[in-house]
């Protein structure tokens, strides 16, 4: 058990990449905080873990909630910090730009962006100060490319990937290692946030249907856990993962 007595904090966890992280992380003995907007999704999760003899506590929180993101960072400074980072929430409802589904817009921003540095901001501190941590964020391999109608979206995680260089670049005099993790296709539930009826069918079916062999969100979560379980001088700064079908 590589992560024997590791404390790792997991956004998201309620599903996909979140939930199949959180299962790799304390298969390998981290105890676990995990949070997401779903308690009662949590709440099952932890019973499982627990079981494995696994230490879970449960968060409910959308990462977009910046006070109650604090509080989530409160209750971690009081347990005595966490080692590991999992940036993963996230949201896509994306669209034609010309559309001005404004709402939408901020929506992906304040999950994508302003979540992820909400939860960096909750535990950087206590990581410097303990000289150590490992932060993770699961970008896309939307933060190499751009889409159309996926414009506000690739923005998102283009931001991601610039705040994980420079904040890897920031860490190396505390001790603080950081990867991004850049994901193509992987069969979550993502492809369900996007409100806009024809862009989903047509994500789904032509970058999620049955015809290409996407990823599976445990396939990210081993290379999560590739990252995270290597020795202290070696920092995995970027993750591509691509489906072996998929061209963009």
């Amino acid at each position: 058990m590589k992560l024997l007595g590791k404390t790792a904090w997991v956004t998201g966890a309620s599903s996909g990449i979140g939930q199949a992280t959180a299962r790799a992380l304390a298969a390998e003995g981290a105890n676990l905080v995990i949070s997401a907007r779903r308690e009662d999704r949590l709440q099952q999760l932890a019973d499982e873990l627990r079981a494995t003899g696994r230490e879970v506590c449960i968060a409910p929180v959308d990462v977009s909630d910046r006070q109650g993101m604090q509080q989530v960072g409160v209750l971690i400074a009081a347990q005595g910090g966490v080692d590991i980072l999992i940036n993963n929430a996230g949201t896509m409802p994306i669209s034609p730009i010309i559309n001005g589904r404004v709402d939408e817009w901020e929506q992906m921003i304040d999950t994508n962006i302003k979540g992820v540095l909400y939860a960096i901001h909750a535990v950087y501190s206590g990581m410097a100060e303990r000289k150590q941590g490992h932060i993770v964020n699961i970008s896309s391999v939307a933060a190499r490319l751009t889409y159309p109608s996926a414009g506000v979206y690739a923005g998102t995680k283009h931001a991601v990937r610039a705040i994980s260089d420079t904040l890897r670049k920031e860490g190396i005099r505390y001790g603080v290692r950081v990867t991004d993790v850049q994901p193509g296709a992987v069969s979550t539930e993502l492809p369900d946030s996007i409100v806009h009826d024809k862009i989903r069918a047509a994500v789904k079916e032509n970058m999620y249907g049955e015809e290409m062999a996407n990823l599976k969100p445990e396939d990210i979560a081993n290379a999560i856990l590739y990252a995270v379980t290597q020795p202290a001088h070696v920092d995995v700064s970027e993750l591509l993962i691509r489906p072996t079908v998929q061209e963009g």
